[in-house]
């Protein structure tokens, strides 16, 4: 099967130089991008990019112009879409990109398949085109819900965002399936498309390493250090419990970086937030005692949810405590330790008792949820189950 992705898969050296300059993280849309295309590669699958940067809006990074041209990364062949980075002339120029360049590309790969990654409007409008006008089937990755809207949005943007949904609601029914995050997701935005739950890939497995028995735990979160995510229940919940008994290291960006490292400041269970690469953070994986993932459960969009950390955590081989997200699929319960509340307190004492749990039996669970992770979420598995869906909905056989 030939397959080309449409999406924000870029080069390695390019993605750094973004995260360098971004006010943003888009590190998780690049990590998720390059997993699709090797499970696709794993399991047979020839993969061509259309891709363009994931940037944020100027001048939350600092780029006006982001040129397009070809490009080679991990041995597939690509095509960067230029675009101008303004609100609303970023979705129009990524759009005739994808008229100019992308639709020349597609007619000289001649893909039996093209792929979509997330909800953006200018490709999912483009991709409906091409199916309609050059005949080839489409499927769309569903990662996020479109058009969540921020506090900090004005009106016009507001606006903007409303519309854009409905813009991605009637390009997607223009599609032929849909791979999502979570079932929620596809049924509430494609209810009348196939659809495959895939809730992320697990790329490789990081390096394990030997935790001591006995001495202060530590604990550690690494994401976006925001209150959507809960990172201000994880610092109360860490000091609710006795001092001698734990300390929090945090690894991330965002509006709470500042506070926790005033809190840091006059107490030693919390560490000073760090920003440092993925390899470093995997690393840090295996030193902690425990890693914890404290997104609130309650939340407008949470059912659409599937925290991509919670797969990276397990796979590391770390005792991992987790809330209970309505996304988070059934046969991950034998593997978690689970926190029944989301607050403060329910952290707390999901995390103290966890932490009263034997040393063996931790390890154990540990143990046994990185290889039900790597078996069940790796690549190569990810790659057949996506290979199969592509492969129903090029043939109109799809469930």
């Amino acid at each position: 099967m030939k397959v080309t992705l449409l999406g924000f898969t870029v080069p390695d050296a390019e993605m750094a130089a973004i995260l360098a300059a971004d006010a943003f993280m888009p590190i998780q849309t690049h990590t998720f991008a390059w997993a699709v295309v090797r499970a696709l590669r794993s399991a047979g699958a020839q993969v061509t990019l259309l891709s363009v940067d994931p940037v944020s809006n100027y001048p939350g990074n600092p780029r006006l112009v982001c040129r397009g041209g070809a490009f080679t990364a991990n041995g597939v062949e690509g095509r960067k879409l230029g675009f101008v980075n303004l609100m609303l002339l970023k979705h129009i120029t990524r759009f005739l990109s994808c008229l100019l360049v992308g639709g020349s590309a597609l007619r000289t790969w001649r893909p039996d398949v093209l792929l979509v990654h997330g909800a953006h409007s200018p490709f999912l409008v483009f991709a409906a085109l091409c199916r309609r006008i050059l005949r080839i089937p489409v499927a769309v990755i569903l990662t996020d819900p479109p058009g969540a809207v921020l506090h900090s949005d004005g009106s016009l943007l507001r606006l903007l965002k409303s519309l854009d949904v409905w813009v991605v609601r009637a390009a997607l029914r223009g599609c032929n399936g849909v791979i999502a995050l979570t079932e929620d997701l596809a049924t509430h935005f494609a209810p009348t498309l196939p659809y495959l739950v895939m809730e992320g890939i697990v790329d490789a497995l990081p390096e394990q390493r030997a935790r001591p028995r006995s001495g202060r735990a530590r604990v550690l979160y690494a994401g976006g250090m925001t209150v959507a995510y809960g990172v201000d229940r994880v610092v109360d919940a860490v000091r609710a419990l006795p001092p001698d008994d734990v300390r929090l290291s945090c690894f991330g960006r965002g509006e709470l970086v500042d506070w926790v490292r005033s809190v840091s400041g006059h107490d030693q269970r919390i560490d000073a937030p760090l920003l440092v690469s993925r390899e470093e953070v995997l690393g840090e994986y295996a030193r902690a005692s425990v890693l914890i993932q404290p997104r609130p459960v309650v939340t407008e969009l949470v059912r659409f949810s599937f925290p991509s950390k919670l797969l990276e955590y397990l796979a590391s081989g770390t005792p991992v405590v987790s809330t209970r997200l309505p996304g988070i699929p059934a046969d991950y319960e034998e593997h978690v330790f689970w926190a029944e509340d989301d607050s403060a307190q329910g952290l707390s004492v999901a995390l103290g008792q966890t932490l009263a749990t034997p040393w063996e039996q931790r390890e154990q669970r540990a143990a046994r949820a990185r290889a039900f992770i790597w078996a069940t979420r790796g690549y190569e598995a990810q790659g057949r189950r996506m290979n199969d869906f592509l492969a129903g909905v090029t043939t109109g056989v799809s469930r």
